[in-house]
C-alpha cells in the first residue's frame, strides 16, 4: 500500500503542474524526461564485472589518490548502519563500503558494485540527482522517486577533477529507520567535506612538479587552488579557483602570468602572501614538523627550505 501511494504522490505532484522545490523538478524530470514510473519494483541494473573495470581504470590515478579517504569516511560512520559509494560520473557504483551485518541490505536494495544509480535509471535519488544538478543533496527515505527506495536516506556531494570537470559522486546511504534530519544533515557535512578533500587531492597530484598556491580566500564549492610552474605561470585551477579567477569552467586553458592574475602591490605579491600563508598553515597543521609539512604539501624538505628562505620563514 506504501508503494502505490507514494506512486500517486509522486504522479500527483507532477501532473499539478506546480513549479514547487528542487525535488519536485527532480521527480518531473524523472516522470517527463526519463519516463520512468514510480511504482517499478525491479532493482537498478547493475554492469558486468568488465565494464566496471574499464570503468575504473578510466579515472586511472583518481581511483589510488580516493581510496584511502573513503576508508576514512567509513570509518567514521560504517558502525551507524550506513554504507559509503563512490560512482563515476554516469552514477555507476565504482567502489564501496560496508560492514559485512549491513552488506546484505544494501546489496538487496541495488547499493553495490556495477549498480547505475543515475537520475535517468532511478529517478530522484542522492547520487542521481546530485550528479545532475551539481551540488550537494540529501534525498531522505520518501523524497526518493521509486517507492521501492524510501526505506533509505542518502547523502550525496560531487567531485570534480582537476580540469573542473565532473568526475563522480560520493555517497553515504543510511539503512536505518530512525535517522534522524539532524544526523542527516550532519553525515551530509562530513560527505561535502570528504569529496573536498578528495578534489585537493587529485588536483595536487595531477600536477606533482608545480607549485601549488592556496588562495586565503575560502569559497563553499572547494579549496583554491592554482598550479604554478617554475616560469610563475599558472597551468591549472580547481573549479572554485576557476570560478573566482574567470578561467573558464571546464578544460584546460591557455597559461597565465601568475602575477597578473593575483595582482601585485608595493610590497609583496599576493602570490607570495598566499604562498607564505600555505606554507605557515602546512607548518602549524604538522606541529612545526618541517618533513611532515613538506610531505603535506607534495614536497621536498630541501624545496620548504628554500621556499620559507625566499619568503622570510626560515628564521
Amino acid at each position: 500500500m506504501k508503494r502505490i501511494n507514494h506512486a500517486d504522490t509522486i504522479i500527483s505532484t507532477v501532473e499539478s503542474g506546480a513549479v514547487g522545490t528542487r525535488l519536485t523538478a527532480s521527480w518531473r524530470r524523472s516522470v517527463k524526461k526519463h519516463g520512468l514510473d514510480p511504482a517499478v519494483v525491479a532493482a537498478p541494473r547493475r554492469f558486468e564485472q568488465r565494464d566496471l573495470e574499464e570503468r575504473r581504470q578510466r579515472l586511472g590515478a583518481f581511483m589510488n589518490v580516493a581510496t584511502p579517504k573513503l576508508d576514512q569516511l567509513f570509518q567514521m560512520v560504517g558502525q551507524t548502519g550506513c554504507c559509503v559509494l563512490m560512482t563515476d560520473h554516469e552514477g555507476v557504483v565504482l567502489d564501496l563500503r560496508s560492514t559485512d551485518g549491513d552488506a546484505p541490505i544494501f546489496d538487496d536494495w541495488g547499493l553495490w558494485y556495477g549498480a547505475d544509480w543515475s537520475e535517468a535509471a532511478e529517478g530522484t535519488n542522492g547520487i542521481g540527482t546530485c550528479l545532475v544538478e551539481e551540488r550537494q543533496v540529501s534525498i531522505h527515505r520518501d523524497e526518493h522517486f521509486m517507492a521501492r527506495n524510501t526505506s533509505m536516506s542518502c547523502m550525496d556531494a560531487p567531485i570534480f577533477g582537476p580540469d573542473g570537470a565532473l568526475i563522480a559522486a560520493l555517497d553515504v546511504s543510511s539503512c536505518r529507520a530512525d535517522q534522524t534530519e539532524a544526523y542527516t544533515r550532519l553525515i551530509a557535512g562530513v560527505v561535502s567535506q570528504t569529496a573536498k578533500q578528495i578534489e585537493t587531492e587529485a588536483f595536487r597530484a595531477a600536477f606533482p612538479k608545480a607549485r601549488i598556491v592556496t588562495s586565503p580566500e575560502e569559497r563553499p564549492e572547494g579549496a583554491v587552488l592554482l598550479a604554478v610552474d617554475s616560469d610563475d605561470l599558472i597551468i591549472g585551477a580547481t573549479r572554485a579557483a576557476r570560478r573566482a579567477f574567470g578561467f573558464g569552467q571546464v578544460g584546460s586553458f591557455d597559461p597565465r602570468p601568475a602575477s597578473d592574475v593575483l595582482g601585485r602591490d608595493t610590497s609583496a605579491s599576493a602570490l607570495e602572501r598566499a604562498e607564505r600563508a600555505a606554507l605557515k598553515r602546512a607548518i602549524a597543521r604538522a606541529g612545526g614538523n618541517l618533513s611532515a609539512a613538506a610531505r603535506a604539501l607534495g614536497i621536498g624538505r630541501a624545496t620548504l627550505y628554500r621556499r620559507m628562505k625566499r619568503l622570510g620563514l626560515d628564521g
